[in-house]
């Protein structure tokens, strides 16, 4: 990731990057210093597995600290309540779609890209569907190019 690139959050996933940051600094960095310890005291370092594996999960642990930190710092926290407001798809606001080829109606929630989880209906503005939905309004139709084709949606409602 590009260490200045802006990254949008809801206030929730602010939380939640930071909530895991506390538990990294906190906590699992002293459970990996213990299991460094503990596998120090076995002998041998060159043909230690045990050491090997706790500097790869010490590795792991502190590159994704540099990974928080780098976010935390270039991120722009959502206006939940101005999402949707003026009855434009924005960051944070959730709609339902109607696939107009089969009728299915799907709802989503539009946000950034770190927060993105689309088993929980969480999509990226960056998205196909994404993109194509930012910035509309109720009863707009738009084509989305997926690996299938072609996907006309009709925007059914925006919250």
């Amino acid at each position: 990731m590009d260490d200045s690139k802006s990254v949008v959050l809801s206030s929730e996933g602010l939380s939640k990057l930071q909530e895991e940051l506390d538990y990294l600094r906190n906590v699992k960095r002293k459970e990996v210093a213990e299991r460094l310890k503990e596998a120090r005291s076995l002998g041998d370092l060159s043909e230690n597995s045990e050491y090997d594996d706790a500097r790869n999960e010490q590795a792991f642990v502190e590159g994704r600290i540099i990974q928080l930190e780098n976010t935390l710092r270039n991120a722009k926290v959502i206006d939940e309540a101005a999402a949707g407001a003026a009855g434009e798809i924005r960051l944070g606001s959730t709609v339902t779609l109607k696939d107009l080829e089969y009728g299915d109606e799907l709802q989503y929630t539009l946000v950034g890209s770190v927060e993105a989880d689309p088993m929980k209906h969480k999509i990226s503005n960056e998205s196909p569907v994404g993109k194509a939905i930012l910035g509309k309004r109720k009863g707009a139709v738009v084509e989305v190019e997926a690996p299938v084709g072609h996907i006309k949606y009709e925007i059914i409602e925006v919250h």
